[in-house]
């Protein structure tokens, strides 16, 4: 994430998950060193090693790229080209030559049909968007009009991220921004002519930071949870001394204008997944009849998954808010107008993501909207109800205050758990859940779709999505298994529950549901082996007091003939995966 003004951040993204090396192949039709040189010096995660394909060679590349000069296959690949550089036509276009369409855009096709294919060997291929020289101005005024260069320009891109749209592993990046970000110094005629580099520097920066979100995003490493000051933050003014009808918040003047409109930046992420806290130093009540009184709210109380608004440290109080979400520290992101609580956060928590701010609150929405942090690969419909989950998950733990007993509250919930195996339309939110989950994990192993995908594919693999749904309402699709037939017995490969619903007897049903599917598949046994990582002791804690049988401190395992009956509380429901 870039610091507000475009610098980067400081702090919030140490390689705290997986400090590895992957290896990013570059296939251009222009000299990419000084690209490479900026992707592999870069110190924001994930670290990168570029290995760099000849230019001018793009289709052998995509066709085959196991071969030397590198000793071991890429991980990811981008591929950047000209327009011209790789699509015939359209240089004929822009030397003023007439170009049927259809002809160029089979050249578009035939293109995208390599990229889609060298995907398949690949994790991901990022593929930056067609752009031309910023001094090109073909026809002027003529060159958007049909059959032109700019104009054609726009469709051949049209056509080329339609035609990746069917692959799940293919995602274009928008290049025109980079060249914005340039300026005047986005390309050379002095670079290009003396050593084949299209851009200028900032060009180059400006892709990397983007690729290396975008790997971020693919590995679920992308942040999910911003937590907000208040005073001078969120509105103008302390609330406390001038009261929530004196606030600088909408109306006509142009800093109350600039809060509103950063309240609604605010407001248009929690539609994308984004869940929102505060943590102010202040006294409550009167920072909540502010929020629920003063009429130019954007943000309302149900928009919020928690607050900590008192007058104690305000870095303990974030560790506090992010543990009551069951969310970790690196999904945060810390918000303050002041400097002196950015450093204590920043100096405390390295996993906290604490952008520098703007002075200026006009500058406010457009430092929110520069952040990269929250890229990810899809938006599913778990994302788009995660702020709602969190209001309903306080109405559970008021309900949970009120009820005798854990099975009463348990019961009183009304669990319904619904089973369907993995299909194309669970696929990107299984392997996001796969990627995301880090406490109740067996394995905590990492997959794109693809992978996932083609791992169940062979005989004697099975793997499961779960759904819970209470009377609160519908969390989604949170839990994860598979099972895997080897001799005599079923492995279980992948066990995973978000933290989201822990705790309410659905890891048990999970476990019901694989023994069963184990003894149907003729298995005489159901093995679990728990890998350890700094962050899944609670799936050993749970697989400890599961009732499985304890061969060693990390293999668990249950003869199926002596079955697992499910837990009462809980209704199990399944559909196919056609449904």
């Amino acid at each position: 994430c870039p610091r507000a003004g475009g610098a980067e951040a400081q702090g919030g993204l140490r390689p705290h998950v997986d400090t590895r090396n992957f290896r990013c192949l570059l296939v251009s039709d222009f000299n990419p060193s000084n690209f490479a040189s900026y992707l592999e010096n870069d110190g924001e995660p994930p670290l990168l090693d570029a290995l760099i394909g000849d230019f001018g060679q793009v289709v052998p590349l995509l066709t085959d790229f196991s071969a030397p000069p590198w000793q071991h296959e890429p991980d990811f690949a981008v591929v950047w080209t000209r327009p011209e550089g790789v699509i015939p036509s359209f240089q004929s276009l822009l030397d003023f030559q007439p170009v049927p369409e259809r002809q160029l855009l089979d050249e578009v096709d035939a293109f995208a049909g390599a990229l889609v294919q060298a995907a398949q060997k690949l994790k991901a291929v990022f593929v930056p968007t067609w752009t031309l020289d910023t001094s090109h101005r073909g026809l002027g005024m003529a060159d958007l009009r049909k059959g032109n260069g700019a104009r054609a320009l726009l469709e051949m891109n049209l056509r080329l991220v339609a035609n990746l749209d069917a692959s799940a592993n293919v995602f274009p990046l928008d290049a025109q921004r980079w060249l914005v970000f340039g300026g005047r110094q986005a390309s050379s005629p002095k670079l290009w002519y003396q050593a084949k580099i299209p851009f200028g520097n900032e060009v180059f920066q400006a892709a990397v930071a983007d690729v290396k979100a975008a790997i971020r995003g693919l590995r679920g490493q992308a942040r999910k949870l911003i937590v907000l000051d208040l005073d001078d933050t969120l509105w103008g003014g302390i609330v406390g001394e001038v009261g929530w009808q004196n606030l600088e918040l909408g109306g006509h003047d142009p800093v109350g204008e600039a809060f509103r409109d950063f309240q609604r930046t605010l407001k248009s992420l929690t539609r994308r997944g984004i869940v929102l806290g505060i943590v102010s130093k202040n006294t409550e009540s009167v920072a909540l009849t502010a929020i629920r009184e003063n009429p130019e709210m954007v943000l309302k109380l149900e928009d919020f998954a928690g607050w900590r608004i008192n007058w104690h440290d305000k870095a303990a109080n974030l560790v506090d808010l992010v543990a009551e979400l069951n969310l970790g520290l690196q999904s945060a992101v810390f918000i303050d107008n002041s400097p002196i609580e950015r450093g204590r956060v920043r100096d405390d928590m390295p996993e906290v993501l604490v952008p520098e701010w703007p002075e200026d609150p006009l500058l406010y929405s457009t430092a929110l909207r520069s952040l990269r942090c929250f890229d990810s690969p899809g938006i599913s419909r778990e994302d788009l109800e995660r702020s709602q989950s969190y209001v309903a998950d306080r109405g559970r733990a008021d309900l949970k205050h009120q009820a005798g007993s854990l099975d009463e509250w348990l019961k009183s919930l009304g669990i319904k758990v619904t089973v369907e195996p993995l299909s194309p339309a669970n696929l990107r939110r299984a392997a996001q859940l796969l990627n995301k989950t880090n406490q109740l994990n067996l394995t905590t192993r990492r997959m794109t779709e693809q992978e996932l995908d083609s791992w169940a594919k062979p005989p004697g693999r099975r793997i499961w999505v779960f759904r819970v749904v209470d009377r609160f309402g519908d969390a989604g699709l949170t839990g994860l298994a598979s099972l895997e037939k080897q001799g005599d017995t079923a492995r279980i490969v992948d066990f995973l529950l978000s933290c989201r619903v822990i705790g309410r007897k659905v890891e048990e049903t999970m476990v019901a549901w694989l023994v069963r599917q184990a003894r149907e598949l003729g298995s005489a046994e159901v093995r679990a082996e728990y890998r350890p990582t700094p962050k899944n002791p609670p799936c050993l804690e749970f697989w400890q007091r599961s009732g499985f049988g304890c061969q060693d401190p990390h293999v668990f395992t249950l003869r199926t003939e002596a079955g697992y009956p499910p837990p009462e509380c809980v209704e199990l429901f399944t559909r196919d995966a056609h449904d």
